[in-house]
C-alpha cells in the first residue's frame, strides 16, 4: 500500500489498468488507524490484481473534495478510471471484500 498525493492521483487511480482501491484518511483519525491494516492485508492478498493506495485528506484535499468525501475514512474503487465503490467507517476486512466484490 502506497501514500500519494493529489497530483499523484489521475496518474496512479484515474489512469491504471487495474482496480485502485484508494482509502481516503487522516493521521489523527482512530477509525482510519483501525483499517489500514485490513486495507494492508487486502493489498497483499491481491498483489499484481489491485492496486492500494492512501490520500492524506489533510494534506491533499482536491480529490477528496471533488469526490464528497465527507467523513473518513471513505474508502472507494475505481475500475476504468470511474468510482466502483464507496465505503465509508472502519468496517471488517470481509466486508470491504464482500462489498467491493474482490471474492477470488
Amino acid at each position: 500500500m502506497v501514500e500519494i498525493s493529489d497530483a499523484q492521483f489521475d496518474a496512479e487511480v484515474l489512469k491504471s489498468d487495474k482496480p485502485v482501491i484508494v482509502d481516503f484518511w487522516a493521521p489523527w483519525c482512530g477509525p482510519c488507524r483501525m483499517i489500514a491494516p485490513r486495507l494492508e492485508e487486502i493489498a497483499r492478498e491481491y498483489d499484481g490484481d489491485i492496486k492500494v493506495v492512501k490520500l492524506n485528506v489533510d494534506e491533499n484535499r482536491e480529490w477528496a473534495t471533488r469526490f464528497g468525501v465527507m467523513s473518513i475514512p471513505t474508502i472507494m474503487l475505481f475500475k476504468g478510471g470511474k468510482s466502483a465503490g464507496q465505503i465509508v467507517g472502519a468496517v471488517p476486512k470481509d466486508e470491504i471484500i464482500r462489498q467491493f466484490g474482490l471474492q477470488k
